[in-house]
């Protein structure tokens, strides 16, 4: 059996960027050869609708978030730091379920990304052993 690992869905072609935009990353062609994808988006998980206003991490990265010291804006000044948080604890809740101990998440964003600063549910995923690798 293929081992289960967590994938970002909108590097599947799924419409969750926060623009509806699909997008595909070539190498989760190979990814799909050799591991069970489960696609998540950690902002629809979360209670945020697609398309959606983006989003940034203030004062803080991932880990500023989960300690209560930082906040999620989007871009138009809403605040959505607890549907990131919510979000980051439902994509955990299913690592755990399917022990999963891998992941292959979108770059650059404020939820899955390592860089350029690490996102909440990526900062959560790796308190909690989870490995990452950043895609696209």
């Amino acid at each position: 059996m293929r081992e289960p690992v967590l994938v970002s869905a909108c590097l599947l072609g799924l419409a969750t960027r926060y623009d509806g935009k699909r997008i595909t990353e070539p190498v989760v062609e190979i990814l799909k050869e050799r591991y069970l994808l489960i696609p998540v988006c950690p902002e629809q998980l979360g209670g945020l609708a697609t398309p959606r206003p983006a989003a940034e991490i203030l004062d803080g990265d991932g880990f500023s978030v989960l300690a209560g010291k930082a906040r999620v804006l989007t871009h138009e000044g809403r605040e959505v730091t607890r549907n990131f948080l919510r979000g980051a604890e439902e994509v955990l809740k299913i690592c755990r379920m399917l022990r999963i101990r891998r992941a292959f998440l979108k770059a650059k964003s404020p939820s899955c990304g390592l860089t350029p600063r690490v996102g909440v549910t990526a900062a959560l995923l790796l308190s909690e052993g989870v490995e990452i690798l950043e895609l696209g």
